[in-house]
């Protein structure tokens, strides 16, 4: 397993600008998040060119990027152009939202079966986020999903199943189709607090994860809007140094 950081930690800010700081803070190894509506990296500014966001990627940072993350669902076409992206960045792992609470269950599984599709073709695998108002905030209903689409994982965000709607049930049965992680620290009543406050059991994630042979991942995922006054970068610096300890 290996240490990385969400683009998203540091919300709407230029690209180049999160680039300078994630070396700052001394990661090596980056998540991109796209944000169609508000980020700095949208899926249709990059996903009908690749090869030109390939050539300012190189110009802004040599940090190694790891994975993809979509906040939606970008559609086929831009799908395609993001998956064509990871395979000259030479990422393998792609994450999706699953359907929203009320999709129904054989719409959804028609979607996921296409995505994976295209991104297999590209040597990517595709993983769904675990989070609430999406149909893997219930992780039976997320272990089914794996089931009816074979090829297809899981982004595990274990403080969504801290504080959400099925606190009180076990997320165990998904480490098995686990293909990446999001972490922060979190209570039972706040999705996000200030790292050591939380009562996040990282060692039983890690344990769990190195039980069925985990080696990717374990990408850093701090909320901006859930900052409040706290010190993005003491925050960002203390989670890593408290994972490394684990590791």
């Amino acid at each position: 397993m290996f240490l990385a950081v969400s683009t998203h930690c540091f919300g709407h800010q230029p690209f180049a600008d999160t680039c300078s700081q994630i070396v700052d803070l001394e990661y090596d190894k980056i998540e991109l998040w796209f944000d169609e509506e508000n980020g700095p990296l949208r899926p249709s500014e990059i996903a009908p060119a690749p090869e030109k966001f390939l050539a300012t990627y190189r110009e802004f940072t040599r940090l190694m990027p790891v994975a993809f993350h979509c906040k939606d669902d970008p559609g086929s076409e831009y799908f395609e152009g993001l998956c064509r992206l990871g395979k000259l960045l030479k990422i393998t792992q792609m994450t999706l939202p699953a359907g929203v609470l009320g999709t129904p269950f054989n719409e959804e599984i028609d979607r996921l079966r296409s995505r994976l599709a295209i991104a297999n073709a590209a040597g990517m695998r595709l993983s769904l986020k675990t989070e609430n108002g999406h149909l893997t905030e219930d992780p039976q209903t997320a272990v089914e999903l794996c089931q009816a689409v074979p090829g297809l994982g899981i982004t595990l965000d274990v403080s969504y199943y801290m504080c959400g709607k099925y606190a009180n049930l076990s997320y165990d049965g998904l480490f098995p189709y686990v293909y990446h992680t999001h972490l922060r620290d979190s209570t039972g009543n706040n999705l996000q607090v200030p790292v050591g406050l939380g009562e996040i059991d990282y060692a039983r994630i890690i344990s769990l994860l190195k039980k069925y042979n985990y080696q990717r991942a374990l990408s850093v995922e701090l909320l901006p809007e859930l900052m409040g006054d706290c010190d993005r970068s003491l925050e960002m610096r203390k989670i890593r140094m408290l994972l490394e300890t684990l590791l």
